[in-house]
């Protein structure tokens, strides 16, 4: 049975529809950056959906071909994430989504190494003759955080926020963004499948301990 780490990790992926406090430990990615609506139907967003996507099944598939990757085992490809901020991070004004930067990114395996990832960009570009130099390797760690699964659509985020915000104050701390500490969100639904009021989606926010 293949790996799946929604399962095998829920504390990461399914936490309760209360905000809770959890430590996150560091994990590699591969990631695209880039800036804008993400509705935009032409817009870099969509374009970096289909480089990630790219990456992440040539991995994935890899055991097919001739190339074999020390340590691989079968897995369900993890769910999209994304990080997001405007000017520098801290609150998101979800009325201006033309001023979103971002970085969505998908978990690697840990059998996934710089050099295996080096040659998984190597092979989609020549067999799918496409550009994936925006895609990089990337690694995060994001430490101490406050996270709730919000369910609805991505516009009603700021009502869980909200809880997420009173959460934190209740248990002397506070959010602590930064320019490398940014609001999180982990996809869990497909939006194209899935009806807005029934998405599914974890929102994570950095915190740390109030002094004082």
């Amino acid at each position: 049975m293949a790996f799946d780490y929604k399962k095998e990790y829920r504390e990461f992926y399914l936490p309760p529809k209360k905000p809770g406090l959890i430590e996150i430990p560091e994990m590699n990615y591969i990631a695209v950056s880039g800036r804008g609506d993400p509705n935009e139907p032409e817009g870099e967003y969509r374009a970096a959906m289909g480089m990630l996507y790219g990456i992440a099944f040539t991995i994935k598939m890899s055991y097919k071909g001739s190339h074999k990757i020390e340590g691989y085992f079968p897995y369900v490809v993890p769910p999209l994430e994304g990080l997001w901020k405007q000017g520098g991070g801290g609150e998101i004004d979800y009325s201006r989504k033309e001023d979103f930067e971002w970085t969505s990114m998908i978990r690697l395996p840990e059998f996934v190494t710089e050099e295996e990832y080096d040659w998984a960009v190597q092979e989609a570009t020549e067999k799918k003759q496409s550009d994936f130099s925006k895609v990089k390797f990337f690694t995060w760690h994001e430490g101490l955080c406050v996270q709730c699964m919000h369910i609805g659509s991505y516009d009603r985020e700021p009502e869980t926020i909200g809880l997420m915000k009173e959460f934190v104050r209740e248990q002397g701390y506070r959010e602590d963004f930064s320019d490398t500490r940014l609001h999180h969100e982990i996809y869990l639904s497909d939006p194209r499948r899935t009806a807005p009021e029934k998405l599914r989606t974890v929102i994570r926010h950095p915190v740390k301990k109030t002094v004082g």
